[in-house]
C-alpha cells in the first residue's frame, strides 16, 4: 500500500480549536489514507482563541514534509481579523520551508496569511464574509469571491468561515479519492456529503417573519423530484406562496434563485451517478432531470470544466482504486 498522504496544519497563535481539529477529524475519517500532524512556527506551546493551551507535536519543520499544508485561523490578541499587511518574520520563515508543489489550504481568515505571503496573488480565493472588505483593501491583487464555501484553484483552496472547513475537506476527500470515500467519512462524522448554497445564505440581513417554516419543505420535496420537470410555478404552488414571495424567499433563504439551485442539485445528483454507477451518460440525464445528455455535457462543463466521460474517467477510477477486492 501507498504510504498516507501526510498533511501538516500550521497552528498559529491564537489559533481557533474548532478549526485547528477539522483536518484530523475529517480526513482522519477516511481510514489510512491520510496522517495528519501539527505543528507551529517555534516548536512552543501554543495559545487558543479560547481559554486554554495546547502542546503541538512538531516544530516548523514537519512543513518541509508535507503533501499538504492547512493554515488554520487564528484571532491574534483576541482580535477577528488577522491585520497582516506584512507577514511576521517567524511565520514567513515556517512557510519558506514548504516544497514547491505542495498543496496548501486556508480556513477561514487563515487566507489573510497566504495572501500576505504573496501566495494568492493572481488567484481566485475566499475568507469569512465578514472579512471582506478588509481583505480586498489589503490584498486588491487577489481575486477574492466572498459568496461561495470554498474555492478550489487546483494546489491551493481557500475555504469560508469556520465550519466551511468541513466543506474544503470533504471536497479534498471527494477530489483524491472519489464520493463514495467521501460520503463514507461525511456519515462517520454525522456531516451532509455537501451542503446547498454558498455564503450568502449566513450573512446578516433583515429577513421578513414567515408564519411556517419558508421553503425548507418545498427543497425537500425539489430533492425528490429531480428528474420531473419543474417549472417555478410548481415550486411555488407546492410552499402555496405567490411565485414573487416564493422566489424572494428562497433567495433569501437559500443565497441563489431556485433555478440556480435546481440546476447544482441535478449537477451533484449526476456527478454521484457517474462516480458510483455505469449508467450511460444519456440515462444520468434522465435521471435528474437533464432533457437530454447533451445539456448535461453542457452544463457540467459550464460547471467544473470538463464532460461527463472524462470526469468519470478520473473519479470512477479513484473510487475503484480504493474499494476493498
Amino acid at each position: 500500500m501507498a504510504h498516507a498522504h501526510r498533511v501538516v496544519v500550521l497552528a498559529l497563535d491564537g489559533v481557533y480549536p474548532f478549526e485547528l481539529g477539522m483536518p484530523s477529524r475529517i480526513l482522519g475519517a477516511a481510514e489510512g489514507l491520510y496522517e495528519v500532524l501539527t505543528c507551529s512556527v517555534d516548536s512552543l506551546p501554543v495559545r487558543t482563541a479560547a481559554d486554554f493551551t495546547i502542546a503541538v507535536e512538531h516544530g516548523p519543520e514537519a512543513l518541509a514534509g508535507a503533501d499538504t499544508v492547512v493554515v488554520a485561523p487564528f484571532a491574534p490578541a483576541g482580535a477577528f481579523l488577522p491585520d497582516l499587511p506584512d507577514l511576521p518574520a517567524p511565520i514567513a520563515d515556517a512557510l519558506g520551508r514548504i516544497r514547491p508543489g505542495t498543496r496548501l489550504v486556508s480556513i477561514c481568515t487563515a487566507a489573510f496569511v497566504l495572501a500576505a505571503a504573496g501566495l494568492l496573488d493572481g488567484r481566485p480565493a475566499t475568507t469569512h464574509w465578514q472579512a471582506a472588505d478588509r481583505f480586498r483593501a489589503l490584498f486588491p491583487e487577489v481575486d477574492l469571491n466572498p459568496d461561495v464555501l470554498f474555492v478550489d484553484d487546483g494546489d491551493v483552496l481557500t475555504s469560508a468561515g469556520a465550519a466551511s472547513g468541513v466543506d474544503v475537506f470533504l471536497h479534498l476527500l471527494r477530489k483524491d479519492h472519489g464520493s463514495e470515500v467521501a460520503n463514507r467519512a461525511a456519515r462517520r462524522c454525522v456531516v451532509p456529503p455537501w451542503r446547498e448554497g454558498g455564503q450568502a445564505q449566513y450573512i446578516e440581513a433583515p429577513v421578513p417573519k414567515a408564519p411556517h417554516d419558508g421553503t425548507a419543505a418545498t427543497r425537500r420535496w425539489v430533492l425528490a423530484h429531480l428528474h420531473e420537470p419543474l417549472a417555478l410555478a410548481d415550486l411555488a404552488g407546492h410552499a402555496r406562496m405567490s411565485l414573487r414571495t416564493f422566489a424572494r424567499r428562497f433567495t433569501d433563504e437559500v443565497g441563489m434563485s431556485p433555478g440556480r439551485w435546481i440546476t447544482q442539485q441535478r449537477l451533484a445528483r449526476a456527478r454521484h451517478l457517474l462516480e458510483s454507477s455505469d449508467l450511460p451518460v444519456d440515462e444520468i440525464a434522465g435521471e435528474v432531470g437533464f432533457a437530454t445528455g447533451t445539456s448535461l455535457r453542457q452544463h457540467l462543463h459550464a460547471a467544473i470544466g470538463v464532460s461527463p466521460l472524462a470526469y468519470r474517467r478520473t473519479f470512477r477510477a479513484k473510487v475503484r482504486e480504493v474499494e476493498p477486492a
